[in-house]
């Protein structure tokens, strides 16, 4: 496992991180536990939640484990998120300040904490002036209750000015930003990276593997079936399946992907995810797992170096589809020098 600072702070993580999505739903309390031993015994520490996962019983899994496990709380980095509606009220959502009090206090409760290490905007809240929400968050660091915080889901132009609105008032700055981000969904790199590169912001991609296609499971107009997201559920998977599978992009990375696992002697997920450890501003990979089989898996991938052309080969074949104008060819973002592998 290896470590990097989380954003610009000196807070070490490990450069895989877990999510915790999967527990109190896909994986139950005893099968969650297990998930987080195994996690740690490899080195990681940094364990990412959310109020609205599960409900709030990821948390409470979470808060018990902590519990139960007092050396180990120590060590951990804790992170979870608040903004998405909790109840039924016309403030149980956004980042307002009356919102974020209650949500925050919430989290820590169902952690069993005082403090989380990270505090999260969970997404950009339109209704909400940035000020009363930085505002917010700057206070809860004053007050013990958060150490940094971070936002997830932000377009560039909103983590930029967030970053500015910050700086400008004398707030705490951010330091983390959660995007989805993989070999098949790679669009923030237009924006997005560049934005966190400019500000010292420490990516943290969630959704690495792209809902398993980058494990190599699925086949070419074959429905998926068995122990799949998109083959438990058929009706509720196959508006995902569809789009994906008529992209001739979508299998020319997995086949490169694959050519590349075979010459590693390992599966497609680690190469997947190699590849991701090593993006420019990445800080550390979320690995969700339902079982502590895939988390295993998963962190095989920390064992894996791919070379440098194998890096080129796979940013090749899985470079985006943008407009020409302003990201394609004659379009002004490519005067800029290329994002590459490393940090």
């Amino acid at each position: 496992m290896r470590y990097r600072t989380l954003g610009h702070s000196g807070v070490v993580v490990s450069s895989y991180a877990l999510g915790t999505m999967t527990f109190g739903h896909e994986a139950d309390e005893d099968a969650s536990h297990a998930i987080l031993d195994d996690y740690v015994a490899a080195g990681g520490n940094l364990i990412d939640t959310a109020d609205v996962y599960s409900a709030g019983a990821s948390e409470e899994i979470i808060g018990r484990w902590l519990a139960a496990h007092p050396t180990d709380r120590d060590q951990m980095v804790i992170a979870t998120k608040g903004r998405f509606p909790m109840g039924q009220g016309p403030n149980d959502l956004g980042t307002s300040r009356r919102h974020l009090r209650l949500a925050l206090d919430a989290s820590l409760r169902r952690l069993g904490v005082e403090h989380v290490d990270l505090y999260q905007m969970h997404a950009w809240d339109a209704a909400t002036p940035i000020e009363e929400t930085l505002r917010f968050l700057d206070d809860a660091v004053s007050a013990g209750k958060i150490g940094y915080y971070g936002f997830s889901n932000y377009l560039g132009w909103q983590l930029t000015k967030a970053v500015h609105v910050a700086r400008a008032l004398g707030f705490t700055p951010p330091i983390t930003l959660q995007p989805q981000y993989s070999l098949l969904v790679r669009e923030i790199e237009s924006e997005v990276v560049p934005a966190s590169l400019d500000a010292g912001i420490g990516l943290l991609p969630w959704s690495p593997l792209a809902g398993g296609w980058l494990t190599g499971k699925y086949r070419r107009d074959t429905d998926p079936v068995g122990a799949t997201r998109l083959g438990e559920n058929p009706a509720r998977g196959m508006e995902a399946w569809e789009p994906r599978n008529r992209q001739e992009r979508t299998w020319r990375v997995i086949d490169a992907v694959g050519t590349v696992a075979a010459a590693h002697g390992v599966d497609h997920a680690q190469v997947s995810l190699a590849w991701l450890e090593a993006r420019p501003a990445v800080t550390s990979v979320i690995l969700g797992a339902r079982t502590r089989a895939q988390l295993a898996d998963n962190l095989g991938a920390a064992d894996v170096v791919l070379t440098a052309e194998e890096i080129e080969h796979l940013d090749a074949v899985s470079a985006p589809d943008l407009a020409d104008y302003p990201y394609g060819a004659g379009g002004v973002a490519q005067r800029h020098r290329p994002l590459t592998g490393g940090r």
